[in-house]
Protein backbone atom coordinates (compact mmCIF):
# COMPACT_ATOMS: atom_id res chain seq x y z
CA UNK A 1 0.00 0.00 0.00
CA UNK A 2 1.57 3.42 -1.12
CA UNK A 3 1.58 5.34 2.72
CA UNK A 4 1.76 8.72 0.31
CA UNK A 5 -1.70 8.84 -1.07
CA UNK A 6 -4.86 10.51 0.79
CA UNK A 7 -7.22 8.20 2.34
CA UNK A 8 -9.87 10.16 4.59
CA UNK A 9 -12.84 8.17 6.09
CA UNK A 10 -14.99 10.60 8.01
CA UNK A 11 -18.82 9.95 9.71
CA UNK A 12 -20.96 13.01 10.27
CA UNK A 13 -23.70 11.35 12.51
CA UNK A 14 -25.65 14.68 12.93
CA UNK A 15 -26.17 14.62 8.82
CA UNK A 16 -26.20 10.80 8.95
CA UNK A 17 -23.60 10.42 6.04
CA UNK A 18 -20.08 9.32 5.47
CA UNK A 19 -17.45 10.64 3.54
CA UNK A 20 -14.88 9.01 2.11
CA UNK A 21 -12.03 10.70 -0.19
CA UNK A 22 -9.68 8.25 -1.48
CA UNK A 23 -6.54 8.25 -4.15
CA UNK A 24 -5.27 5.91 -6.51
CA UNK A 25 -1.94 5.44 -8.39
CA UNK A 26 -3.45 5.18 -11.51
CA UNK A 27 -5.11 6.61 -14.10
CA UNK A 28 -9.12 7.67 -13.92
CA UNK A 29 -10.57 5.68 -16.62
CA UNK A 30 -8.79 2.61 -14.82
CA UNK A 31 -9.91 3.94 -11.38
CA UNK A 32 -13.61 4.37 -13.11
CA UNK A 33 -13.65 0.59 -15.02
CA UNK A 34 -13.17 -0.60 -11.10
CA UNK A 35 -16.11 1.04 -9.83
CA UNK A 36 -18.85 0.62 -12.80
CA UNK A 37 -17.94 -2.98 -14.43
CA UNK A 38 -19.14 -5.93 -12.62
CA UNK A 39 -16.03 -8.16 -13.40
CA UNK A 40 -13.66 -5.92 -11.60
CA UNK A 41 -16.14 -4.39 -8.87
CA UNK A 42 -16.37 -8.84 -7.97
CA UNK A 43 -12.51 -8.57 -7.73
CA UNK A 44 -11.83 -5.99 -4.76
CA UNK A 45 -15.19 -4.77 -3.02
CA UNK A 46 -15.81 -7.86 -0.38
CA UNK A 47 -13.40 -7.83 2.24
CA UNK A 48 -11.11 -10.63 2.93
CA UNK A 49 -11.96 -13.85 3.80
CA UNK A 50 -15.86 -12.82 2.01
CA UNK A 51 -15.66 -13.02 -1.69
CA UNK A 52 -18.65 -11.14 -4.05
CA UNK A 53 -20.55 -12.17 -6.57
CA UNK A 54 -23.09 -10.10 -9.11
CA UNK A 55 -25.66 -11.55 -10.69
CA UNK A 56 -26.22 -8.59 -13.15
CA UNK A 57 -25.14 -5.33 -13.33
CA UNK A 58 -27.03 -2.57 -15.74
CA UNK A 59 -24.75 0.30 -15.40
CA UNK A 60 -27.07 3.44 -16.60
CA UNK A 61 -29.28 6.04 -15.31
CA UNK A 62 -32.35 3.75 -13.77
CA UNK A 63 -30.52 0.50 -14.02
CA UNK A 64 -29.73 -1.83 -11.20
CA UNK A 65 -26.91 -3.87 -10.03
CA UNK A 66 -27.87 -7.55 -7.21
CA UNK A 67 -25.27 -8.49 -5.87
CA UNK A 68 -24.24 -10.36 -3.04
CA UNK A 69 -20.93 -10.96 -0.22
CA UNK A 70 -20.45 -14.51 0.19
CA UNK A 71 -18.77 -15.70 3.37
CA UNK A 72 -16.28 -18.68 3.53
CA UNK A 73 -19.10 -20.88 4.68
CA UNK A 74 -20.99 -19.72 1.69
CA UNK A 75 -23.66 -17.18 3.49
CA UNK A 76 -25.09 -14.70 1.14
CA UNK A 77 -25.54 -11.36 1.87
CA UNK A 78 -27.65 -9.29 -0.79
CA UNK A 79 -27.99 -6.06 -1.80
CA UNK A 80 -29.59 -3.66 -4.56
CA UNK A 81 -28.44 -0.60 -6.34
CA UNK A 82 -30.17 1.21 -8.81
CA UNK A 83 -28.10 3.61 -10.55
CA UNK A 84 -29.99 7.27 -10.40
CA UNK A 85 -27.34 10.01 -11.94
CA UNK A 86 -24.17 9.00 -14.64
CA UNK A 87 -21.96 11.21 -15.98
CA UNK A 88 -19.06 9.11 -17.70
CA UNK A 89 -15.57 8.85 -16.14
CA UNK A 90 -16.62 11.59 -13.78
CA UNK A 91 -19.61 10.72 -11.13
CA UNK A 92 -22.05 8.46 -10.67
CA UNK A 93 -24.55 8.04 -7.94
CA UNK A 94 -26.80 5.35 -6.81
CA UNK A 95 -29.56 3.75 -4.29
CA UNK A 96 -28.45 1.30 -2.07
CA UNK A 97 -30.71 -1.32 0.25
CA UNK A 98 -29.69 -4.40 1.45
CA UNK A 99 -32.25 -7.43 0.05
CA UNK A 100 -33.07 -11.10 -0.05
CA UNK A 101 -32.35 -13.82 -2.79
CA UNK A 102 -35.53 -12.48 -4.85
CA UNK A 103 -34.37 -9.05 -4.30
CA UNK A 104 -37.03 -7.61 -2.14
CA UNK A 105 -35.09 -4.46 -0.22
CA UNK A 106 -35.00 -3.90 3.30
CA UNK A 107 -35.45 -0.68 4.15
CA UNK A 108 -33.58 1.40 4.92
CA UNK A 109 -31.23 2.15 2.47
CA UNK A 110 -28.58 4.35 1.54
CA UNK A 111 -27.46 7.43 -1.02
CA UNK A 112 -23.88 7.08 -2.46
CA UNK A 113 -22.56 9.71 -4.42
CA UNK A 114 -19.49 9.20 -6.29
CA UNK A 115 -16.49 11.39 -8.23
CA UNK A 116 -13.57 11.33 -9.48
CA UNK A 117 -10.90 13.38 -10.59
CA UNK A 118 -7.35 12.95 -11.85
CA UNK A 119 -4.30 15.19 -11.16
CA UNK A 120 -0.63 14.16 -12.38
CA UNK A 121 -1.28 10.35 -13.13
CA UNK A 122 -3.19 9.92 -9.59
CA UNK A 123 -7.28 9.54 -9.49
CA UNK A 124 -9.20 10.84 -6.54
CA UNK A 125 -12.73 9.41 -5.23
CA UNK A 126 -14.92 11.17 -2.99
CA UNK A 127 -17.81 9.40 -1.72
CA UNK A 128 -20.83 10.47 -0.25
CA UNK A 129 -23.14 8.39 1.75
CA UNK A 130 -26.15 9.53 3.29
CA UNK A 131 -28.37 6.84 5.23
CA UNK A 132 -31.73 7.50 5.63
CA UNK A 133 -31.61 5.88 9.23
CA UNK A 134 -29.38 6.51 11.51
CA UNK A 135 -30.14 4.09 13.60
CA UNK A 136 -29.01 1.66 10.48
CA UNK A 137 -25.76 3.86 10.00
CA UNK A 138 -25.00 3.08 14.07
CA UNK A 139 -25.80 -0.72 13.66
CA UNK A 140 -23.59 -1.15 10.65
CA UNK A 141 -21.16 1.44 10.77
CA UNK A 142 -18.01 -0.67 12.56
CA UNK A 143 -18.69 -3.41 10.45
CA UNK A 144 -19.11 -1.10 7.22
CA UNK A 145 -15.79 1.00 8.05
CA UNK A 146 -13.63 -1.68 8.90
CA UNK A 147 -14.72 -3.64 5.49
CA UNK A 148 -14.71 -0.63 3.36
CA UNK A 149 -11.12 0.20 4.29
CA UNK A 150 -10.24 -3.87 3.76
CA UNK A 151 -12.21 -3.36 -0.16
CA UNK A 152 -10.11 0.38 -0.79
CA UNK A 153 -6.90 -1.18 -0.30
CA UNK A 154 -8.13 -4.42 -2.19
CA UNK A 155 -8.44 -2.06 -5.10
CA UNK A 156 -5.75 -0.90 -4.73
CA UNK A 157 -3.63 -3.77 -5.23
CA UNK A 158 -6.19 -4.41 -8.01
CA UNK A 159 -5.40 -1.32 -9.80
CA UNK A 160 -1.48 -2.14 -9.32
CA UNK A 161 -1.79 -5.64 -11.18
CA UNK A 162 -3.92 -3.69 -13.73
CA UNK A 163 -1.65 -1.45 -14.64
CA UNK A 164 1.56 -4.12 -14.76
CA UNK A 165 -0.44 -5.73 -17.41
Amino acid sequence: MNDNLLFDFTVDKSTKTVYITREFDAEQSMVWDAFTQAELLDQWIAPAPFTCKTKYMDFKVGGKRFYAMVSPDGVERWALQEYTSITPKTHFAMYNAFADADENRELPGSEWDHTFSEEQGKTKVHIKIYNESLERLERILEGFTIGMKMSLANLEALLARLSKK
